[in-house]
């Protein structure tokens, strides 16, 4: 780091688009000491500020010159732009936290969400390995929640349904859903087709096995975060009319005997969750509940009628922060927060 106090300059590359706002937000609010902030985006956006605790900043093309002296970049450009980058970043020495699908899936690459792996971040002299890959939004919610019940019960099995907000597919998303709400005619190519008051069971294309590619990020990633390639996960993933809040509804077949109580208790101490359930008030989890939240919540918890040893609950988390920039941010807290231990 760049400072004793452990005190750095953060590159966000993909500052104009929902998750580089909402990154920029995140590291003020959390107040993530950053001594300067370094704003990078495509061509289009150079010349435009954002502004940063009160000061603004002017917004940059990425070159190897624009990563000197960053400490941490944070990037939210897509996968090509993550290609082209990240290693100039690293090469910079710039530790560079990922939110694209470039290299989620490579061995050599950590995949991390704090409360479940924060180990995976640090090679073994305990320095941060260079790049580090940010979950998809719908697996990050679901691990925080699989890890303390694995831990304690052993999951062996997880079916899960996803209702995905429309911010999930970023600006181009919400607007979509914008202006079909204000009656303008809009190509189906955003969210395949009309997304207002309607569901759509697609995210992403399809492969050869009948699920998308979505559904098999969340199957490839959560064994990888959880490392247990033997866990089995069967996800529908659905785009619904909503700005913001990924719901689940999860299925999850447990190792070893259970006491509902105990579930209940367990998750409400874990880190990371809220615990809102109580039916008969109506309190459950609901993507309003999320919204500009960093934590995961969890209610409508109970054993699955047919099977014993099965759970039912529903999750919901803000899609734009712990599903993307929040846990990007907490990635980057751990690293400095090594540094001063």
């Amino acid at each position: 780091m760049s400072s004793q106090d452990s005190r750095c300059r953060v590159a966000v590359l993909g500052a104009t688009g929902l998750v580089g706002r909402t990154m920029i937000k995140v590291l003020e609010e959390r107040n993530f000491p950053v001594t300067e902030l370094v704003p990078l985006a495509s061509s289009r956006s150079v010349g435009q500020v954002v502004t940063f605790r009160g000061k603004e900043f002017i917004i940059r093309e990425p070159s190897a010159e624009a990563f000197e002296g960053v400490d941490i970049a944070l990037f939210s450009a897509g996968a090509t732009a993550s290609k082209e980058w990240a290693v100039v970043a690293a090469a910079e020495g710039a530790v560079v936290i990922d939110n694209s699908s470039a290299f989620r899936m490579e061995p050599d690459v950590p995949l991390v969400v704090p409360e479940v792996n924060p180990e995976a971040i640090f090679r073994a002299d305990g320095t941060p390995e260079r790049i580090i890959a940010n979950p998809n939004c719908s697996t990050i919610q679901m691990v925080v929640v699989l890890k303390p019940l694995h831990d304690r019960f052993g999951v062996k099995r997880v079916v899960v349904s996803t209702y995905q907000s429309v911010t999930g597919k970023g600006k181009i998303g919400r607007d979509a859903l914008e202006s079909e709400l204000a009656g303008e005619s809009q190509e189906q190519f955003t969210h395949f087709h009309q997304i207002a008051f309607n569901a759509v069971p697609q995210i992403d294309a399809f492969t050869d096995n009948g699920y998308t590619k979505e559904e098999m990020k969340m199957v490839n990633e959560t064994r990888k975060i959880m490392g247990d390639k033997s866990m089995s996960i069967s996800p529908t993933t659905v785009r619904i009319p909503v700005y913001g809040g990924h719901g689940e509804s999860l299925n999850i077949e447990l190792e070893h005997e259970f006491d509902i109580d105990d579930v209940r208790e367990l998750l409400r101490t874990s880190p990371g969750i809220i615990l809102q359930d109580d039916p008969s008030a109506r309190i459950y989890p609901m993507p309003l509940t999320s919204y500009e939240r960093d934590d995961v919540f969890v209610g409508r918890i109970r054993r699955d009628y047919w099977h014993p040893q099965t759970l039912n609950m529903w999750i919901v988390a803000d899609n734009l922060r712990k599903g993307a920039a929040t846990n990007a941010v907490q990635i980057a807290e751990v690293i400095v927060n090594q540094k001063k231990a």
